[in-house]
């Protein structure tokens, strides 16, 4: 009975070892980790650009340009590289700001005007043919839509005068005499003053070609001139004709307050 017992019990534990063996060598091997991605190396070249926002006018610093690595195919010749030569930022330092620059933009000679120009920066920043003339203003922002009109905005001029054939006195004629100019400076600013929209001087100097400079002294010789703001949407619109090429439909008159006629 015993050996009965014995050899069952064998049987079992040789079934049981078999059963073990099998199941070991059906199961699946542990999934291996993915092979790591190839690295792709981007070639770089160092690129000078602004370490800061640089505002029309700033003098350049060493503290105002950095090198920053950009990948060489997005070089191109207008930028600065520092391979160019050990001085390349060097003989920047002094220059002023013709072009605005926003911080990390490349720095680009031809929006600098190297320090120790024979010229002026006002004349540097002029286009080609065209002429800077100044008007006086009110101070308190009465000619100036309140003390908002600014460097680089633009705006119409409107000639305010008495009117010569009124019998009356009190009587007034307005025109817009030029439209669409853009505003170089205020006072001896070409800037907003430490980021203050304010007006900050007693004249404004305006962009205008030849023909616009002779019309804009002979208003101011004449009369009052005011500018009023153009909206910045208006910017790109086709100029409209000068007021001496506009249909005469007779100057807005103006008496007691109250306008009669005119365009």
């Amino acid at each position: 009975m015993k050996i009965a017992r014995l050899a069952v019990l064998g049987v079992a534990l040789v079934a049981g070892g078999a059963a073990a063996i099998l199941a070991g060598s059906s199961s699946s091997p542990p999934p291996g980790e993915p092979a790591p991605a190839p690295v792709v190396r981007i070639e770089t070249d160092d690129v000078l650009v602004a370490g800061s926002d640089l505002p029309l006018g700033k003098i350049l610093t060493p503290a105002d340009m950095t090198w920053q690595s950009w990948p060489k195919s997005a070089v191109v010749s207008s930028m600065i590289r520092k391979g160019d030569g050990a001085d390349a930022s060097a003989d920047l330092i002094g220059a002023f700001v013709r072009t605005p620059f926003a911080q990390g933009d490349p720095i680009r000679r031809e929006k600098l005007i190297k320090s120790g120009a024979s010229s002026g920066f006002l004349s540097a920043i002029l286009p080609a043919g065209s002429r800077a003339v100044a008007i006086n203003i009110d101070t308190q922002g009465g000619t100036t839509a309140g003390g908002f009109i600014l460097p680089n905005d633009r705006v119409d001029i409107i000639k305010t005068a008495r009117d010569e054939d009124a019998k009356s006195g009190d009587a007034f004629m307005t025109e817009t005499v030029l439209s669409n100019i853009r505003v170089l400076a205020i006072g001896q600013n070409v800037q907003e003053k430490n980021g203050e929209r304010v007006v900050v001087g007693s004249n404004a100097t305006l962009e205008v070609d030849p023909r616009q400079a002779e019309i804009l002294v002979l208003a101011q010789r004449v009369g009052q001139l005011s500018l009023t703001l153009r909206s910045m949407a208006d910017v790109n619109r086709p100029a409209q004709p000068e007021i001496s090429e506009i249909p005469d439909r007779g100057p807005a008159i103006v008496r007691f307050g109250i306008s009669q006629g005119g365009r």
